[in-house]
């Protein structure tokens, strides 16, 4: 274990699956010569060559098919869409072509590729660069959804991910980059579908994901002051989703509120409320909760945005309304 950045455990995860299997290979906006507008892919090109590093034209829907086209063919791409608000460019390549390839050919048809992106807002970079869309992917099947909060998720996630037969929309956020945690050297995948829990507590759950989780863990610490014990649950992937943990901790806390940067109307948030209270109703002492962004567009204006954007007092204060 030592201690790496966001971005640099994912460089590391990529270079370990580009050494280890060789029909894994890189395609995206800037990724090779510049090393990515994140620098997450900073040296694979001199390492490993233009062949298996491949910088793309700007045209998302072109080279998301041509992924699925080698993933067809027994490939596994990685293929990076600079900001996740551009994957709607593709929107009918990973919905009705990447998500559906399998089941329509009966098995016949695989699509081991991997959709590295980046969401979230914090940087003042507008409404069209800021989204977190995380709800629109989760509601098609035929996709898996990862959204890693630390260094060591980010790399033995994405690790499982580029090992997953199926279709991997990869969501990182971008105001991670810079953050930092102890990582593994080795490169071990963490399976998908497995929650972390942060923080024990007794008397209430906070579910969250992404850098939500910093808040989460943040508004624990503040709440444990005034005598609340808050669990603290990373979901780490929303497809598949960890139900049984989530369902465990609310049998012992009896309090659940869900915190996410999605907008709250329809955002995921409203999924797992809905699911806790039809298993574990009798459980609840108390209605669940929800803590989201604002439904507006997110400004670019960075007070506004701050505004716009939920932190750990608005969860706070949502724990505070529950008691």
């Amino acid at each position: 274990m030592r201690e790496l950045t966001y971005a640099q455990a994912l460089n590391e995860a990529l270079a370990a699956e580009l050494e280890r299997d060789q029909t894994v290979f890189l395609m995206g906006e800037d990724i090779g010569v510049y090393g990515g507008v994140f620098k997450v892919t900073q040296g694979l090109l001199q390492r490993f060559g233009s062949e298996r590093v491949r910088d793309t034209p700007i045209s998302e829907a072109g080279f998301i098919g041509a992924g699925l086209g080698a993933a067809a063919c027994g490939l596994r791409p990685v293929i990076e869409i600079m900001w996740i608000d551009f994957t709607l460019v593709a929107a009918d390549q990973i919905i009705n072509q990447i998500a559906k390839a399998r089941y329509m050919s009966g098995g016949q048809i695989k699509a081991p590729l991997v959709i590295r992106t980046q969401g979230g807002g914090g940087r003042g970079n507008g409404a069209q660069h800021s989204q977190s869309l995380e709800a629109l992917y989760c509601h098609i099947p035929g996709l898996k959804v990862v959204m890693p909060s630390t260094p060591a998720d980010a790399k033995g996630l994405l690790i499982a991910a580029i090992r997953d037969d199926d279709p991997v929309l990869f969501i990182e956020h971008k105001m991670l980059y810079a953050t930092r945690g102890m990582t593994p050297t080795s490169a071990e995948p963490i399976p998908l579908g497995r929650a972390a829990t942060l923080r024990t507590g007794k008397h209430v759950t906070l579910l969250s994901w992404s850098r939500t989780v910093q808040f989460a863990l943040q508004a624990a610490d503040a709440l444990a002051a005034e005598g609340l014990e808050a669990e603290v649950i990373d979901a780490r992937s929303l497809v598949p989703f960890d139900w049984e943990m989530l369902y465990a901790s609310v049998r012992r806390t009896h309090r659940l509120v869900i915190a996410h940067e999605a907008h709250l109307s329809f955002g995921p948030g409203a999924e797992f409320a809905a699911r806790a209270q039809e298993v574990v109703f009798d459980y609840l002492d108390a209605p669940v909760l929800r803590v989201g962004a604002r439904d507006i567009p997110v400004p670019y204006s960075k007070p506004l945005e701050a505004l716009t954007l939920p932190g750990p007092a608005e969860i706070i204060a949502k724990v505070q309304e529950m008691f």
